[in-house]
């Protein structure tokens, strides 16, 4: 009898074990987009997360546990997107990155050198030191939760990703969308922001240049300009009016030449924005 007894208690007690055991899995993650090269993806986080990753790099969250993340114009075909829980579990995810057909035109000529001396070479590594701390840079900016509107209006002129081949060496692929919008076209922000960098003084190859931090990561740059009309540090809405179309800088005519990096991707504006309103 007794021992009937005992052997009750520990069935009893190890069904209460057994069904306090299975724990609530996790949420898996949200994502809205096109997981592409030169693509931009929004999505929510877990529950509780509290740290995001990207292929090992770390993802900013907003309090809401929405992110955006991006793919370069030459990202892998996969990526792991990782989220840490408090208790210290990873929710993971495998992205399969789209491949993109970029346009690639081959000619029969050799690369055109561009002339270089020693004090262009140094003028140009001042230059590339200030766009980069800029772009570095974080503001606190909710531009990234929108959805883009052209900067501008126009014929596109250059699309993001093409590149020419000279006799069997590739040149820089083109890293933004050019809008031929004629000489002084108005040209607004795409999104809310904060004005990281503006002229004076011209970048010899980017002119007069203004770039705009949209938060989270995502800024935009804008080359070529006639004149800009913001400063470093000012406040954005999208649509406001921030320069004139020129043709400053390296340009052989006026155009609007529109770049977007999420971190160091660069992404393809004209992906992200949509189809251009008539």
């Amino acid at each position: 009898m007794i021992r009937l007894l005992v052997a009750f208690f520990v069935a009893a007690a190890s069904l209460g074990q057994s069904a306090a055991a299975p724990t609530a899995q996790p949420a898996r993650f949200s994502l809205a987009g096109a997981i592409e090269q030169g693509g931009l993806v929004t999505g929510n986080a877990p529950a509780s997360t509290v740290r995001l990753t990207l292929g090992g790099t770390a993802v900013p969250v907003a309090s809401d546990g929405r992110f955006i993340i991006g793919f370069d114009r030459d990202a892998h075909p996969s990526a792991t997107l990782a989220a840490e829980l408090p208790d210290g579990r990873i929710v993971r995810e495998e992205l399969r990155v789209a491949p993109r057909a970029w346009p690639v035109e081959h000619v029969s000529v050799a690369q055109r050198p561009r002339a270089s001396t020693e004090e262009y070479r140094r003028i140009r590594a001042a230059e590339l030191a200030r766009i980069a701390s800029a772009r570095a840079s974080r503001a606190s900016s909710e531009g990234w939760r929108q959805r883009p509107i052209w900067p501008a209006l126009g014929r596109i002129s250059g699309r993001f990703g093409s590149q020419r081949v000279y006799r069997g060496q590739p040149g820089a692929y083109h890293s933004g969308v050019d809008v031929a919008a004629g000489a002084g076209a108005p040209v607004a922000a795409p999104a809310d922001g904060v004005v990281v960098l503006a002229g004076p003084p011209a970048f010899s190859l980017e002119g007069n240049l203004v770039i705009i931090d949209h938060g989270m990561g995502l800024n935009s740059a804008f080359l070529h300009l006639s004149e800009s009309m913001v400063s470093p540090g000012q406040r954005v809405r999208q649509g406001q009016m921030i320069g004139r179309v020129g043709a400053t800088g390296r340009a052989t005519g006026p155009h609007l030449h529109w770049s977007m990096k999420w971190g160091d991707a660069r992404l393809d504006p004209a992906r992200i924005a949509g189809p251009m309103a008539d």
